[in-house]
């Protein structure tokens, strides 16, 4: 039915166009709501990033490049500053990797909490008993990296730390069967991190800085 006398609209229509107008706002996704999304992207980007141009460029893990090439690597971020909720984030991926055989690891990240090394140690601390209350002892162990890491009895300006530096705070979930296979057929893995720590301090502060900070980049972009 059209619009009434000069055009005046009958209070069906009116009404009809109010429901249509708010069933719209509801169904469109929020500023913020996109805003976030695009965040967690960057972020798992730039994890992304670190992986491919630190760890396996460096080999700082000589088993990570399989798994890369393999899409095997689970990224899940969260938001979360609370202790016990970034704990509960931690067993969900567990059960996420029990859900998901083919996935070989998980890269929990920490994006907006535990910016202090101190306060990362804390939720490191509690994460690995947690695992072995959660019968997960055996079955899944943790690393766990930082932008502050740095080795107890060394100091922070040390490029070994960079073997541990990374974009944000992070616990990675390691299949302890996939683990035990890789170190089989691996020659002499005791000498992995000897061999870090010499390549790390061969290279200097200045270029493992530099390193970590392209992650972070647009690709293309440059620094200002």
């Amino acid at each position: 039915m059209g619009a009434g006398v000069c055009g005046v609209r009958s209070s069906k229509e009116m009404f009809d166009i109010l429901i249509s107008h708010t069933l719209w706002f509801h169904k469109k996704p929020s500023l913020v709501g996109i805003m976030k999304m695009n965040q967690k992207n960057e972020i798992i980007q730039q994890t992304q990033n670190w992986v491919s141009q630190v760890i396996v460029k460096l080999n700082f893990c000589p088993f990570a490049r399989p798994v890369v090439e393999s899409n095997g690597i689970h990224y899940h971020f969260t938001e979360t500053h609370d202790l016990h909720e970034a704990l509960q984030a931690l067993i969900e991926q567990c059960q996420y990797l029990d859900e998901q055989p083919e996935i070989k690891t998980a890269l929990v990240i920490y994006a907006h909490g535990f910016d202090t090394f101190d306060d990362f140690l804390d939720l490191v601390e509690l994460a690995n008993p947690l695992l072995e209350a959660q019968g997960y002892e055996g079955i899944y162990q943790l690393a766990n990296f930082h932008p502050d890491y740095c080795f107890e009895g060394e100091l922070p300006s040390d490029p070994a730390n960079y073997t541990n530096r990374s974009p944000y705070p992070m616990l990675h979930i390691i299949r302890e069967a996939d683990l035990e296979q890789a170190l089989e057929s691996y020659p002499n893995p005791e000498a992995i991190p000897t061999r870090n720590i010499a390549l790390a301090r061969e290279m200097g502060l200045a270029a493992l800085q530099s390193a970590l900070e392209q992650c972070k980049r647009p690709a293309g972009g440059s620094s200002e």
